[in-house]
């Protein structure tokens, strides 16, 4: 037996689908996925990171929720993070037909989170963290693990914004965000 062809689309019907429905999907280069739901741990520990970014952001710095869609022009990828911060004005994607909105996707993110479940993160670490380094405004990439407490924090570095380092925090111990302090031990408890 074969397997189907997967079913591609328009970015414009995608969202469309996505303003009618209940389910969460991502749009990779015409081809639509349904993204899995979280479970709660992944939801606690999403809220946990977002509360302890949310009290120390800089004005000027908005913090959002995984119902704010991320596009990544370059990637041909729309998405959704578990949370997203977004420094100055927005911008976004915004598809109109006959006049009408058929929704909007965020186009500049100053940092993405990520909390890691074991079906999703070889593609956080690896296939959405490409797309996302295509980003020119993305400064931060966060995984927040949910096997153990390790926080990573990829930071973009150098003259020509090409390189990436991590900073990784553990069990007492903190990382950086946004210039921030966030402890590793206030995310799990």
């Amino acid at each position: 037996m074969t397997a189907a062809a997967p079913f591609r689309t328009s970015f414009e019907d995608y969202l469309v689908g996505e303003s009618t429905g209940d389910v969460k999907h991502e749009w990779c280069d015409g081809v639509v996925y349904a993204m899995s739901r979280g479970t709660p741990e992944h939801a606690r520990l999403t809220m946990r990171i977002a509360r302890s970014l949310g009290a120390v952001l800089e004005k000027g710095c908005e913090l959002y929720s995984s119902d704010l869609m991320i596009f990544v022009e370059a990637a041909k990828l729309s998405t959704y993070a578990d949370a997203s911060v977004v420094c100055g004005a927005v911008e976004t994607k915004t598809v109109r037909r006959n006049g009408k909105s058929l929704g909007e996707a965020v186009t500049n993110p100053s940092v993405l989170i990520e909390v890691l479940s074991e079906g999703t993160e070889r593609y956080d670490r690896d296939g959405k963290f490409q797309a996302y380094k295509l980003i020119s405004s993305l400064e931060e990439y966060v995984l927040v693990a949910q096997d153990e407490r390790r926080i990573e924090v990829y930071r973009r570095e150098g003259h020509d914004g090409r390189e990436w380092r991590c900073e990784t925090g553990g069990p007492g111990g903190a990382v950086t965000i946004r210039g921030k302090k966030i402890e590793v031990d206030g995310v799990y408890e």
